[in-house]
This record gives structure tokens, sequence and C-alpha cells, in this order.
């Protein structure tokens, strides 16, 4: 920086004044240079004697500024073997809790063990008297094919899976068939079967459906109920239902014989029948709206043009 410095000379009568300008310069700081030796040595990586760099599989390192890292969590878990010490941590404390059975244990399995080898005496006196002879020996003749394996599935057959119910397809409920020749008609749920189906009639009286057995997912369930309690179906199962394969004809003498005969329900099925619709029946007809409800059961459920399913309130 510069600074003008005035100074008054007489010289006799006249004064004159005189200026100066000084000139003053920072001089720049010099920094030790012991300071920044120690901070300017770089640490060299660790090199292998070939001149490889050695990775450390402990660390982890950032990829980018972002925060993502070079190996997730669970690679890392795997780089630091912590699997490992987690096995071993839980066989020393199973060790610690009781360690005689431990030692027990394993001094059993040892006089349990047959040695590998075994001393055989062998005759003449330049034989040495005896030699070691494996103890299980080695097979003299091994099989040209491989057996095929046998692999124990795990899995349970289909006939052994639980059966599952919708709960609006309770026994006494009011349902419409979808599929089948009897599509759009209303009929009743008897019972539940071991097979997964459902039991349904009619009744046979009202709409003609027989007593039957129907998939649950052909089957739309409505709000009517009624109550069939007081009837005894368990002698109905799916072995009642079992169609019996008629006898195989001669084909020589049934040549021309190209008629099929329909077959014909047996009287078991007939007395089923009778004995399940007297029940809904009854159950009907102890309904207070007992004609509003055989007329709902004889009608088919239909869509007309303009009606949404999806609003409609079963």
């Amino acid at each position: 920086m510069s600074t003008p410095s005035a100074k008054a000379v007489p010289t006799g009568g006249k004064s004159k004044t005189t200026t100066t300008t000084t000139t003053t310069t920072k001089q720049p700081q010099q920094k030790s240079v012991g300071t920044l030796g120690v901070a300017s040595k770089l640490k060299k990586p660790k090199t292998t004697a070939s001149g490889k760099k050695v990775v450390n599989s402990h660390s982890n390192r950032l990829l980018n500024g972002d925060g993502l890292m070079r190996f997730s969590r669970g690679r890392m878990f795997h780089r630091r073997a912590l699997y490992r010490i987690g096995k071993w941590k839980d066989q020393q404390a199973k060790l610690k809790g009781d360690k005689t059975k431990k030692t027990a244990g394993s001094i059993q399995k040892k006089n349990k063990r047959a040695p590998a080898l075994k001393k055989k005496p062998i005759g003449g006196d330049r034989n040495g008297k005896e030699r070691l002879v494996r103890t299980k020996r080695f097979p003299r003749f091994y099989p040209t094919e491989e057996r095929p394996k046998k692999f124990s599935v795990k899995r349970k057959k289909f006939g052994d899976h639980p059966r599952r119910f919708r709960s609006s397809l309770s026994p006494g409920t009011v349902v419409i068939l979808v599929a089948g020749k009897h599509a759009g008609k209303r009929v009743v749920v008897v019972k539940h079967l071991s097979s997964g189906l459902l039991l349904v009639t009619g009744p046979y009286k009202l709409n003609g459906v027989k007593l039957s057995r129907v998939n649950q997912i052909y089957v739309i369930a409505t709000s009517t109920k009624l109550d069939v309690s007081a009837g005894k179906f368990d002698a109905y199962d799916d072995k009642f239902f079992k169609r019996v394969r008629p006898a195989k004809k001669d084909a020589e003498k049934d040549i021309f014989d190209s008629k099929k005969e329909k077959p014909k329900l047996s009287e078991e099925r007939t007395q089923a029948q009778s004995t399940v619709d007297t029940v809904v029946l009854a159950a009907i007809k102890a309904n207070a709206d007992s004609r509003v409800l055989r007329r709902y059961l004889k009608s088919r459920f239909q869509l007309w043009n303009g009606v949404l399913p999806h609003k409609l309130k079963f």
C-alpha cells in the first residue's frame, strides 16, 4: 500500500511543500514444511509379491457420491463369513449348556467306530506273521448298469388335500347353477362331501333337478336359506354316487346290435331322492314365504339387456 507524506522545508521567506510516497508490500506467509510433509504423504495400496493389489474382503466402499455401496448387505454377510460365526456361536452355546453329554456322546461314537484296518495272522516264517487288512473289503464285482433310484416324494396326493368350502355355501342355502344342462336353475345345498363337491337337489318335484354332485365353482350363492338340519344325510357320500360299469358284451354276437342302453337309476338312488326331497319340501313349507319360495325355485335365473350382474344382490 502507498501512503502520501507531506514535509515543510523553510527556505528564507517562502515555504514549499514536497510530497513523497512510500510503498509497503505484504510478503506471503511461508508454510511450515514439517506439517505439509506428513499430510502430503499418501497411503500406498498393499500389493502381493507379483505386484497384484490385495483386496480386503471385509471392507465395502462407495461407488459414487450418491451413497451407493459396491457390495450389498447380503453379499457382505457372505464375504465376512458371518454365517460361520453364527453357527460357531450356536455350537459353543450348546457346549456351555451341557458339556458332559457332549463328551460322553463323542466317546461312545469313538468306541462304536470300527477301525479301518485290522491285523490278520499269516502263516510262514518269512511272511512277517501278521499283515494289515481292511476290515470292510471292497466289492469284487461291480454292476455294469446302474439301477434306477427311487425318489421319495413328500408331497400329498390330491385326494389327501384338505377341502375348503365358501362360507356362503352352508347346507340349506339356495344356489344358482351356472353350467350344465340345468344352468340357470335354483337348487338347494344338502351337504358338503369329502371330495370337495356339493350335494344338491332341486327338489325334483319343483324344477326337475335330481340329487347330484356339483363343483362349487359352478354355483352362485344366494341369501335365501332353508333349515334342513332335521334330515340325516350321512349315508350319502362319494361312494354312494360311484357309477357301476356294465359288463362287457361279446363283440362277435353283438356286431349288428348298435343300440346303446341308457343306464337306469338304482332303487337306492330313487329312495335317496325321495328321502332328501321330503326333508327339503318340509323346510320350504315351514318357511313364512313358502308360496313365493316355491315360485322362486321353479323359475330360472336370466339376464336381460341393461341388467348389470355386479350390481345384483342374490
